[in-house]
């Protein structure tokens, strides 16, 4: 790293050492000719936030049984997270962060079968492998669905994709390999950004050990990164509404595959599945819970004063509150999910919520899991009046970008890594190798990201 005017200088430099961050360094490293990177991450070492495997569900979204996207949502996450199952592939990362694991989503009841059938008939299109599996289907391949059942149900669902991610290993991975490529890519954890502006023709980044100078910055910083850009003058009309997820385990492993519950419409945060542990020896974990926490970060010190930032409490902000409270099926869910978070007595309401997928289970089955969860920055639109329920991001045009990534950000990180890296290298006038990428990241079979661009 050279020094310029006193401080240490960089070509690009990337605030954030989780799935984002490091997708995005892997992503300048390997596939442009940018000269040098530099990752900033205050913790000392990477993903310990939402990318660890313990803050996340471990699943690859992908939009095939994820009710809650509509055709075109479902179409673009595909094109996104298909870019980390094929470097899963292409790099032979399967079985030590990819896992093929079966995955579905279950209907319960003649309702919700009838929208899960016409579900697949339209997303069939998109997703061909998809299967539906009636009650005798499901009693061979997982049995614990159908046991002591009294309502009809139908999943739809695939048995032989890469479903199930350790995000945690495949940050590690990412830095590994970034560090292998011609680019003098520098690591700096433990350090922690305090403070960014723009100086001459750069930003300057300040920091707990001393000061770096950067041609273009993009911060990958979960919750921090709506308050780095207020702090800088950019995304005013945006506040924060802070969610915390939960989870409880089955004292022994349950499912074999990946379950999920349809999702109800008018609540914007996911319904309560059961996957296989990649932590806890297959050990079935259910969830996650949502219930507003004033924190940015799951089981930190609370900042209470960026919190209030964040909050950018006003009558816009108020009225998205006003409009999610008058509704009844979204203020019962977040009565039920206060109630999950009660000590000792809380797996005595969530036992309701699993009991829509496997009926003969019992409170006493289940037990609140510990150092589990994480935090997921969902983003209000002031100017709107609503609850953005993706990917939020700043492009400034000044070379700075802010990414707020709430779920599905990990399965999304290549294709945002991509959608920066264009960013990047137009404003600094460097080339993007994009059919390299294409080799490397996108099947040809598919929709990608990265099929509709223009070869180089």
């Amino acid at each position: 790293m050279l020094m310029t005017h006193g401080s240490y200088y960089t070509q690009v430099a990337i605030i954030g050492g989780g799935i984002s961050g490091t997708a995005l360094l892997f992503m300048l490293s390997r596939y442009t000719e940018i000269e040098s990177i530099t990752l900033f991450e205050k913790y000392n070492r990477p993903a310990t936030l939402n990318s660890s495997a313990k803050a996340n569900s471990q699943t690859l979204h992908i939009g095939d049984i994820e009710t809650n996207y509509d055709y075109e949502k479902a179409k673009k996450v595909s094109a996104s997270s298909s870019m980390v199952a094929n470097f899963i592939t292409h790099f032979n990362y399967e079985d030590t962060i990819g896992f093929r694991k079966p995955k579905m989503v279950l209907a319960v009841g003649e309702e919700e079968i009838a929208e899960l059938r016409a579900r697949y008939k339209t997303f069939k299109v998109l997703f061909p492998y998809l299967e539906l599996w009636d009650a005798k289907v499901l009693e061979v391949i997982e049995p614990m669905l159908t046991k002591g059942r009294k309502e009809p149900i139908l999943a739809m669902g695939t048995k032989n994709k890469i479903t199930t991610v350790d995000f945690g290993k495949l940050s590690q991975t990412f830095i590994d390999l970034s560090q292998k490529e011609s680019c003098t890519v520098d690591l700096n954890f433990g350090m922690e950004v305090t403070k960014i502006t723009k100086k001459w023709d750069k930003f300057l980044i300040s920091t707990n050990r001393g000061e770096f100078m950067s041609e273009v910055v993009v911060v990958d910083a979960g919750a921090h990164s709506l308050l780095f850009a207020h702090e800088m003058g950019y995304g005013d009309d945006y506040a924060m509404l802070p969610i915390g997820g939960s989870f409880y385990f089955a004292k022994k492993q349950l499912l074999n595959a990946k379950v999920y519950t349809m999702q109800n419409p008018k609540l914007p945060f996911a319904a309560v599945h059961g996957d296989p542990d990649l932590t806890a020896d297959g050990k079935t974990r259910f969830g996650p819970t949502a219930f507003a926490m004033l924190a940015l970060e799951r089981y930190h010190h609370m900042e209470i004063l960026n919190l209030f930032d964040l909050l950018s409490i006003d009558r816009s902000v108020l009225g998205v509150y006003y409009d999610l409270m008058k509704d009844e099926d979204i203020r019962a869910y977040i009565m039920r999910n206060f109630a999950h978070e009660l000590p000792g007595i809380g797996n005595e309401f969530f036992i309701k919520e699993v009991q829509k997928l496997i009926p003969t289970l019992h409170s006493d089955d289940i037990e609140y899991a510990d150092g589990y969860g994480g935090m997921r920055p969902q983003i209000i639109d002031k100017k709107a009046k609503k609850l953005l329920l993706g990917e939020a991001k700043i492009n400034t045009g000044a070379g700075i970008i802010f990414n707020m990534t709430p779920s599905p950000g990990a399965s999304s990180c290549l294709g945002n890594a991509f959608e920066d890296a264009k960013i990047l290298c137009d404003f600094l006038g460097v080339d993007l190798l994009k059919r390299k990428i294409k080799k490397e990241l996108c099947d040809e079979k598919e929709y990608c990201y990265v099929n509709q661009q223009q070869n180089r």
